[in-house]
């Protein structure tokens, strides 16, 4: 009986914990859309920035992944587009879960 309950408490726990670290992707792309994030990028088409499928791929296996895409995303960098250097925009959220958000829903496509 020990055992059983164990072992239902494991299971409860690794599924909250799934739960947990879903993506809301219309949260994502709802919060792209507000910081006109889709005016340069788009998801699986080349714009004036790359597309965040190819951001996915640059980045898929990568333990920094997470860390460099939410420093680019919220500390403006230059970059180059065209041959110009222009400032990145960052996302408007200062909300941390937000941008965590958005972050790992583009590493998933």
């Amino acid at each position: 009986m020990k055992l059983l309950s164990t072992l239902l408490l494991a299971s409860g726990l690794m599924t909250a914990s799934f739960a947990y670290a879903a993506v809301d992707a219309d949260a994502a792309q709802a919060l792209l859309k507000k910081s006109d994030c889709f005016k340069c990028h788009a998801i699986d088409k080349k714009k004036d920035g790359p597309p965040y499928k190819e951001v996915a791929k640059k980045y898929k296996g990568k333990a920094d992944a997470e860390d460099k895409l939410t420093k680019h995303i919220t500390t403006s960098p230059m970059v180059e587009i065209d041959g110009k250097k222009e400032e990145h925009k960052s996302i408007k959220s200062k909300d941390a879960g937000e941008v965590k958000n958005v972050v790992q829903w583009v590493l998933t496509l």
